[in-house]
């Protein structure tokens, strides 16, 4: 007969036999741990200044976006902002523009340890649109947005107002969750809604202000702007809950004492431990498994 019909079964009972003994011992001697599952990390963001304005130049023949944004930043990879500035270029007979100037504008995003947050704050500041070199748009003492996610709890937003807010030159009175409109004849109109505040289950938003502008000084229409203005937006979305850790393994109620000569007896010096009796066993069925192996592969070839 040819040998090589018998080879085949040979390696295959070794190999079913390593698989047995491998099967024999305990989980170490088997497959890894599970595979960790990904988890929402969370998100935050947070802006001092952010514009979505149209300025229309030299009775709408010029059309320039007003599309600016100051230190705003974005999580899970936590940032911080603190530029005090922003310009525009191209609206002011091509001369830079500067759109916002503060004190204090700082912008916050951090997202750690199941929580993530939201944080913005602008102090001493003043907001410039072309058309009105001299005139600011609005000034503010101060003003913060806070968004919190925190896994297990919820949401939670605020907006704070401190000192006096000026727009178009007049200093105005707001109240928290209202709208409150000012109209300068010769100058323009803009509505203010303060201290708006949003929460899910799981997200938070939170605005100091929000303008919607409509400025057309004198009528003459050299610089009309039309559009919407945020001041320190701050949100979150909560990240999933932090696996909670395995329980320690409890300790047996009671010792056995086995019989005969104890099994850690002698290890030490070698090197052995309590897997020790395993490794050998399967060590054992291998050896076997190749003797076995061995004895018919000889067979087959006499």
């Amino acid at each position: 007969m040819n040998g090589k019909k018998f080879r085949m079964p040979a390696r295959r009972f070794a190999t079913l036999a390593t698989a047995t003994a491998l099967a024999a011992g305990p989980a170490v001697l088997g497959a890894g741990g599970p595979a960790q599952a990904t988890e929402d990390e969370g998100r935050a963001s947070a802006v001092v200044l952010r514009t979505g304005l149209d300025v229309s130049l030299l009775n709408k023949t010029v059309n320039v976006p007003l599309a600016v944004s100051l230190n705003e930043v974005q999580a899970p990879r936590s940032a911080e902002k603190t530029a005090l500035t922003a310009r525009l270029d191209g609206v002011d007979g091509g001369a830079p523009f500067s759109v916002v100037k503060a004190d204090v504008a700082k912008a916050s995003a951090t997202v750690e340890d199941g929580r993530a947050e939201g944080f913005t704050e602008l102090a001493r500041a003043k907001v410039h649109v072309p058309g009105l070199p001299l005139l600011s748009l609005i000034e503010v003492g101060q003003v913060t947005s806070k968004a919190t996610c925190v896994a297990g709890e919820k949401p939670t937003a605020t907006s704070n107002l401190l000192g006096d807010v000026t727009v178009l030159g007049k200093k105005v009175k707001l109240t928290a969750g209202g709208t409150t409109q000012v109209e300068v004849p010769g100058v323009g109109e803009v509505r203010l809604d303060y201290s708006r505040t949003e929460q899910t289950s799981r997200t938070a938003a939170a605005t100091a202000l929000e303008l919607k502008v409509s400025v057309n000084p004198l009528k003459l229409n050299v610089a009309e702007v039309e559009g919407t203005l945020t001041l320190a937006e701050a949100t979150c979305e909560t990240p999933a809950a932090p696996a909670e850790e395995a329980a320690p393994g409890t300790e047996p109620a009671g010792e056995i004492e086995p019989q005969g000569e104890k099994a850690d007896e002698g290890l030490a010096e070698t090197g052995g431990n309590s897997m020790t009796p395993y490794i050998a066993g399967g060590a054992l069925a291998l050896l076997l498994a190749g003797g076995g192996a061995v004895a018919l592969a000889k067979r087959g070839r006499g």
